[in-house]
């Protein structure tokens, strides 16, 4: 196996691992939302005020719609880098950066931890600029 093909296989390892991160994010939005209104609301069409009734469903609400923000920028770079070939394996390393850096991100949120969350998502950032980088190199 040459080095691109092997690049391209780590990379579409990693959108499957992003796809498992977004469901993680839906499943605890939703087990704190449940926790909150109840299995007949979430059963339900959920009419009328749907907004997070504890802190905790709030800041899964809110970890949720974040990792949403930059997902479709990592899906758009992980694509385009499996199209042209990650050489370098340097856009590879960003992608990588940026999912550890999400996963991480979950807890300090839920967790309320203030500027090491927000150091962690700019790591995040970090990691989608060098999948940018690695298209131009």
């Amino acid at each position: 196996m040459d080095a691109a093909s092997a690049n391209a296989t780590y990379l579409l390892v990693l959108l499957c691992l992003s796809v498992v991160l977004l469901l993680v994010h839906i499943l605890l939005q939703g087990n704190f939302a449940t926790k909150d209104r109840g299995t007949a609301w979430n059963a339900g069409p959920r009419d009328g005020d749907n907004e997070p009734k504890s802190v905790m469903a709030g800041r899964a609400a809110r970890a949720s719609r974040n990792y949403q923000e930059t997902y479709p920028a990592f899906i758009g770079l992980l694509l385009a880098m499996i199209l042209t070939g990650d050489s370098s394996g340097f856009g590879l390393f960003g992608a990588a950066v940026w999912l550890v850096a999400r996963i991480v991100y979950i807890p300090l949120y839920l967790k309320g931890i203030p500027y090491v969350r927000s150091l962690v998502w700019l790591v995040s950032l970090v990691g989608l600029a060098l999948m940018m980088i690695a298209l131009f190199v």
